[in-house]
């Protein structure tokens, strides 16, 4: 930056950093902060609670402990928005312990926690299902003389309807109604997500027009909670009318909507539908994710359909889609349907290589398999392997192992796990699961 005979200061490059951070520069935006330093710029309290906020935003804390770092250093006490910033990134990273012990000491650094840290406090505490100590913190805003507002209320509605308390939820929305604060379309949302949740589409759809009376739109978020409740429910056609009503009120369909869709077909073995609701999705210019196409992968999965397996697999890789261990579970029990054995140890080895850990129906998909080939030395061998990873096996894996394998081997392979594997009969199955209630399972996961 050249001044052009111009004193320039920190009111000058704080507006030029700020948008190269909006726009995802970052390294642009730390290229004018050692300009500033190299031109003998002092850089001010909003300079850094700038770059802190954007790395905690990008969930690139550490490098935002090193902003704060070198702050002091340089004699420039960090104040409240700076905390804020700091608690909102861990909370956004998962580590609520280290926002919790940040915000714990702002009463060592007579700092005055706002609305603002309570809120990011009590959101982080929700998104871990910590919803007692959630509660406690709204009322420990009431001794610091911080009133509760909708943004606080709506983070309990959310984070208790998540959690499955929808009771909580409602009880929480009410209390925001006593206290004459209008919800937002995000409480509502949330309040129609419990409901459909339970399957109570009738009262989901009440809330929406409640809504709409209190002079809130739904916005997209709703409707896709909407379409995404009601094919669990069954109402298949009623998706459809409520996405031509979705439409008709400037909508455009997303990709969530748009899984939520394929996934409703899918569940009812409509793989044509579902694909052809996959080509419309592509064809209008919206991105699969991985959620997609796992959906796609796990219902030819279901129908045995391994070329369609393989085919979204691929393509999914190819454009760039980072398969998780959903996707890799469902692959793998394609194939192992399709009694690919070969091929599905190559993908349970490729997915560690990634990072990735198998779980139980990883493991129970191989032991299935192997079992129904009359492998039971290497079925015995991979439930060995499971526990020796300290995945517990349920009754689920156990009834299948011991179902699968003949009569001529139950005796052996029961005395090979009780002698050399685990050391207790305890282990043996204590009910007649199959591998259909497995694949119940496993759907009720990647859902």
């Amino acid at each position: 930056m050249s001044d052009r005979g111009l004193e320039v200061s920190a009111v000058t490059y704080n507006p030029i950093i700020y948008g190269c951070f909006s726009r995802g520069d970052f390294d642009k935006a730390r290229g004018l902060v050692d300009e500033m330093l190299r031109r003998g710029v002092s850089l001010t309290l909003w300079t850094y609670n700038m770059c802190i906020y954007w790395f905690c935003k990008k969930g690139r804390v550490a490098e935002a402990m090193r902003w704060l770092s070198d702050m002091m250093k340089r004699d420039l006490m960090p104040d409240v928005v700076s905390y804020n910033s700091l608690i909102y990134g861990y909370c956004r990273v998962g580590n609520v312990e280290e926002a919790l012990r940040l915000f714990n000491g702002l009463e060592f650094l007579r700092l005055e926690p706002n609305i603002v840290t309570f809120n990011t406090v009590m959101d982080g505490l929700c998104r871990v299902r910590d919803l007692e100590s959630a509660r406690k913190l709204k009322d420990e805003m009431v001794w610091f003389g911080v009133q509760p507002d909708v943004k606080t209320y709506t983070t309990l509605v959310s984070g208790s309807s998540k959690a499955g308390d929808l009771e909580a939820a409602k009880g929480f929305f009410d209390e925001m109604l006593g206290k004459g604060l209008k919800p937002d379309p995000i409480a509502y949302t949330a309040l129609i997500c419990g409901e459909m949740r339970i399957g109570m589409a009738h009262e989901a759809f009440r809330l929406r027009e409640e809504m709409i009376l209190m002079g809130l739109h739904p916005n997209l978020v709703t409707y896709n909670v909407l379409i995404d409740g009601l094919y669990k429910v069954g109402s298949l056609e009623k998706v459809y009318l409520l996405l031509q009503k979705m439409v008709k009120e400037g909508f455009v369909p997303d990709n969530v909507t748009y899984t939520c869709i394929i996934h409703a077909h899918s569940e009812r073995g409509f793989l044509r539908e579902a694909r052809e609701v996959f080509s419309e999705m592509v064809g209008m210019g919206v991105f699969p994710s991985v959620v997609t196409y796992t959906v796609l992968i796990h219902a030819h999965a279901r129908k045995g359909k391994i070329d369609g397996v393989l085919f979204y697999f691929s393509e999914m890789v190819e454009k760039g889609l980072v398969p998780n261990e959903i996707t890799y579970n469902a692959v793998i029990y394609g194939l192992c349907r399709a009694e690919q054995i070969t091929k599905a140890y190559e993908l349970f080895t490729e997915m560690q290589e990634k990072g990735l850990s198998p779980n139980k129906y990883t493991y129970t998909f191989l032991i299935d398999a192997n079992c129904n080939m009359g492998n039971w030395k290497e079925a015995i061998w991979m439930y060995a392997q499971m526990v020796d990873q300290g995945i517990e096996p349920d009754p689920c894996t156990q009834g299948i192992l011991f179902k699968r394998l003949g009569e001529d081997c139950m005796i052996q392979a029961a005395r090979y796990l009780d002698e050399e594997v685990l050391g207790d009969s305890d282990c043996l199955p204590q009910d007649n699961l199959g591998s259909e209630d497995l694949i119940e399972i496993e759907q009720s996961s990647a859902s």
